[in-house]
């Protein structure tokens, strides 16, 4: 809004020096102070009173309004009117500077048609400046709802891709407790005390568009030693983030989903299985890593919605366009993810 009104007064403030500048331009080397007033300060007035109906009036009513025709009838009349009404006043107040009109020889005036048809283009310079200047308002309004637009539909599907990440992660830890329940009781009761901490995390502190990264990694360790509590011996789970304060702020529970992708395609009930996460920050840079071993689910497995990545990688795209490289491949029976995010 602001910024409007800054374009606007400076449009005003150049038309107003243009149209204020053409007596003294066209007026220098004259004397004659009657001969300025009627030939400049007159035709002024009426460059106003143009200018400023076709600003508040015309221009809206019935050039935006796609009335061109109207529009042009409208302006040459009101131009034919004043190039008239300028000619009686030099005619009713300014009898002197008639009579001291060339009409004949060699020191004749330019003809009547040129002097008029140089006036009526004179007219027609606050009607262009009035167009120029609303067109630049419209366009900037235009461009600025536009953006409020696409920023309020980017707000609405991040919201979305939020809410609908909660529930995801919140029924695939209860699936995962679940299997404790039979196996170990207790254990089952210590991932519902440990799962209660992480819903409060994600229903509190996650509204935000940025949280500190050291929230997040507190988060991801709490959600690891969760998940380590259900597999077997087998499986070994080792991670590696940060352990000083970095400052750095980053969108919230962008990573969780990888490490549930990592718990729920790397860990086998019978084979050995290793799952290796390492976060590195390098001052506003942060590179995650996940390696894991790959055991596919079968094409029955019904156990996650398979929403997660899905979901990151379109927040990746809202959150952070051209500022993110995200690959995931499969190597050597191994499946490596490689997350890297530029935060400013």
């Amino acid at each position: 809004m602001n910024k409007n009104k800054n374009i606007t007064g400076l449009s005003h403030l150049l038309v107003w020096f243009v149209l204020f500048s053409m007596p003294f331009v066209l007026s220098y080397g004259q004397e004659d102070i009657n001969r300025i007033f009627a030939h400049f300060w007159i035709p002024v007035v009426f460059y106003a009173i143009i200018f400023y109906l076709n600003y508040f009036k015309f221009i809206d009513r019935f050039l935006f309004t796609k009335k061109t025709l109207l529009f042009i009838v409208i302006n040459l009349g009101l131009i034919a009117f004043f190039l008239i009404l300028k000619e009686y006043i030099e005619n009713t107040f300014f009898q002197e500077l008639v009579r001291k009109r060339p009409v004949t020889g060699t020191n004749a005036g330019p003809p009547v048609q040129l002097f008029v048809y140089v006036q009526a283009l004179s007219y027609i310079a606050p009607v262009l400046f009035a167009i120029a200047i609303k067109s630049t308002q419209r366009w900037v309004q235009t461009e600025a709802e536009r953006k409020e637009a696409a920023n309020f539909k980017l707000q609405s599907e991040l919201q979305h891709l939020h809410y609908q990440l909660q529930p995801h992660f919140f029924f695939n830890s209860l699936n995962n407790i679940y299997s404790l329940v039979d196996i170990s009781p207790e254990q089952a009761k210590t991932s519902i005390h440990s799962l209660s901490k992480l819903m409060r995390y994600m229903l509190y502190e996650t509204n935000l568009e940025l949280v500190l990264l050291s929230k997040e990694i507190d988060f991801m360790k709490k959600y690891i030693d969760l998940m380590k509590l259900r597999v077997s011996d087998k499986t070994t789970v080792t991670y590696n983030f940060p352990s000083n304060e970095t400052g750095i702020k980053i969108a919230p529970l962008l990573f969780i989903s990888l490490i549930e992708n990592a718990f729920k395609h790397g860990v086998s009930a019978i084979k050995e299985s290793h799952i290796n996460i390492t976060m590195v920050c390098n001052e506003k840079t942060v590179l995650f890593t996940i390696e894991n071993d790959n055991f596919p689910k079968q094409s029955d497995d019904k156990s996650g919605s398979g929403i997660g990545l899905q979901n990151l990688e379109k927040r990746l795209q809202l959150l952070y366009p051209n500022k993110h490289d995200f690959k995931s491949i499969v190597k050597d029976d191994r499946f490596l993810v490689h997350l890297e995010i530029e935060t400013a």
